[in-house]
């Protein structure tokens, strides 16, 4: 018996459209992909992964089950007026655009198009991913699985209500740079005390990896874990007093709670 071959598309391939696409040929066998992008090279390039290029969005929605929505949030109404009168009751639409929403994408396409949300992060590109999916009715529960195990193949995968999508930008979707940032401040400190930068950032970059295992791994609560490495009197607790007085975790809040601001700002 042959196994059925699953029809993927995306339109837009961009970095993470095609970061996806990698994972997709990487860990499933009966998959076959498209792609448009007004990029030929882009196409071209993709076409060494088995990628079939479409002429259009159109051709992509025409010959595939789950449509990747790969592109920015400014152009998804021009978009999804190119595929609305494509979709069709199988369909499944997968939006990757920060603020989009299931009833935005059904209102511009049909009243009952399938569709799933997902919150994806730049570590995606290096298959450490962190992405949040939400289901939207009449999707099934059989196919959310499928695009979630899709995810799960680019990192870490978890399902959120849809209702949530814009809240929980700040906790991945957002999160890298506000880490980034956090980082810069102990690069600069290295150089500023003669530390090598590579040096440095082999350290801290390990140092944020096992803290982030020891946040998922180790049983631990956050105020545990904190506890244990901080001896009193110590040089931690100094540091820690600086962070106390800076008011880090409000700062971080505060950070978290404007982005989901914008988010809202930018909804459709």
């Amino acid at each position: 018996m042959c196994n059925t071959v699953t029809r993927i598309g995306f339109i837009g391939a961009g970095n993470m459209g095609t970061a996806i696409m990698k994972a997709i040929r990487a860990k499933f066998d009966t998959v076959q992909l498209y792609a448009a992008d007004p990029d030929q090279a882009k196409l071209t390039a993709l076409e060494e992964l088995g990628v079939q290029p479409c002429a259009d969005a159109a051709a992509v929605t025409d010959a595939c089950k789950y449509v990747f929505l790969a592109v920015k949030p400014q152009v998804m109404e021009d978009v999804l007026d190119s595929i609305a009168s494509h979709v069709t009751g199988d369909t499944v639409l997968v939006s990757i655009a920060a603020g989009i929403t299931g009833q935005y994408i059904q209102s511009r396409t049909r009243a009952d198009a399938k569709v799933i949300l997902v919150m994806p992060n730049t570590p995606l590109l290096l298959g450490e991913g962190a992405s949040a999916l939400a289901q939207v009715a009449p999707t099934t529960d059989e196919e959310f699985s499928f695009v979630l195990s899709v995810f799960a193949a680019c990192g870490k995968a978890a399902v959120v209500p849809a209702d949530k999508m814009k809240e929980i930008i700040a906790i991945n979707g957002s999160s890298p740079a506000f880490i980034y940032l956090y980082a810069k401040g102990f690069m600069d400190y290295a150089a500023s005390v003669g530390i090598d930068p590579q040096t440095a950032a082999v350290l801290f970059s390990q140092s944020l990896i096992g803290s982030a295992k020891m946040i998922t791994d180790s049983g631990y609560s956050i105020d545990e874990l904190i506890r244990m490495v901080s001896s009193p009197g110590g040089t931690t607790l100094a540091g820690l007093d600086a962070l106390y007085e800076g008011k880090l975790t409000e700062v971080a809040q505060d950070a978290c709670t404007r982005c989901t601001k914008r988010a809202y700002e930018l909804s459709k």
